[in-house]
């Protein structure tokens, strides 16, 4: 006779993951059952800490077991995360789970301001987030973080991230004068990446967010070649020019073989108008993120180093980008699960 363990894993094996289309006991999501009492206790492990779907997991979980196992009349979860790791990255020494890269196709679209907010977002959810600018001639992420007077410490041989807003965040801008150019060729540029990758003490990391330059030049191109990026958000304005060129970055990362985690439309509204993000990813097949109202306070965050997500997170700008994070959270374990699938696969095969 099946035990009453059992039972309560065969019911929850019929609770689907919304995102990953699974259910949660083939995911190893359900970890440490017990029951006492009449009352089943477990630990429910989600994919990321900015995981929505809390309430959707109760309510799925209850109709599952109460009612449906003998005994059972409540359930106790204990809510934790664990982001699945790019196992390509497993074999490279980088301590990070996922590599995201947000790009642009034009300059001016408010790309670092989105890296910046949602990666405020995701780290304010309890994730271990690090911030890298790899916009290498032209830093603007000491800036936007308010820590622009700051200056790495050293580890042994390694630099240390300053740290702000629950980030790690690195830069050119403190390693510079900020009132001198910084003049390099491109093979000076790829260097400078890979140093901020191995030559930095990141400490464990769940999302590594990198901040590009905008176009599809050498540094989104350095990148993708040093190190196998787990996917690739693309920031536009509304307005045909901009989503042209946001075309162009989106056919760059494709030619690549980098994920498109999907596209973001920033400052929609009146002035700029509103929709061209999201025909863009209709038109490409690929996912729609979100879009960002324009928004004055969003500008002057970004000028004193304060990232709405922290100061106004009630403000519509501030729930978008919380919004974003967590889509982009879900996105991101789609495709770190679909590539270990892949992985598998291919060496079952």
């Amino acid at each position: 006779m099946t035990n009453i363990t059992d039972q309560i894993m065969q019911q929850l094996s019929t609770v689907i993951e919304p995102e990953l289309h699974r259910d949660i006991v083939t995911l190893n999501m359900v970890r440490n059952l017990r029951v006492e009492d009449g009352v089943v206790h477990f630990t429910l492990m989600l994919t990321t800490p900015a995981c929505p779907l809390k309430d959707v997991f109760k309510v799925r979980i209850n109709e599952a077991v109460i009612g449906k196992v003998p005994g059972i009349t409540k359930i106790n979860i204990e809510w934790d995360s664990e982001v699945p790791a790019d196992g390509r990255l497993g074999r490279l020494d980088v301590p990070m789970r996922s590599i995201i890269a947000v790009a642009s196709g034009k300059g001016g679209v408010g790309k670092s301001t989105v890296a910046v907010n949602v990666a405020v977002a995701l780290a304010e959810a309890g994730a271990r987030v690090g911030l890298m600018d790899a916009d290498i001639l032209n830093p603007n992420l000491p800036t936007m973080t308010g820590v622009g007077n700051g200056r790495p410490g050293v580890n042994g041989t390694k630099m240390l991230p300053i740290e702000a807003y629950g980030l790690k965040v690195i830069s050119t801008g403190f390693l510079i004068d900020p009132n001198k150019a910084m003049v390099m060729r491109g093979p000076m540029l790829h260097s400078a990446i890979r140093q901020f990758f191995t030559d930095v003490d990141w400490g464990e990391i769940d999302y590594m967010v990198v901040d590009l330059p905008p176009g599809t030049g050498d540094a989104p191109l350095s990148l993708a070649q040093s190190f196998p990026l787990t996917g690739a958000i693309i920031v536009t304005q509304p307005q045909d020019v901009a989503v042209q060129d946001a075309l162009r970055s989106i056919n760059m990362f494709e030619q690549l073989n980098v994920p498109i985690i999907g596209v973001v439309e920033n400052m929609a509204g009146d002035f700029f108008g509103s929709g061209g993000g999201e025909q863009l990813a209709t038109k490409l097949d690929v996912p729609f993120l979100g879009r960002v109202p324009l928004d004055a306070e969003v500008r002057k965050g970004g000028d004193y180093g304060r990232p709405i997500v922290a100061t106004d997170p009630d403000s519509e700008a501030g729930k978008a980008f919380h919004a974003l994070s967590q889509v982009i959270a879900a996105r991101v374990s789609v495709i770190t699960l679909q590539s270990a699938d892949a992985i598998e696969m291919n060496v079952v095969g």
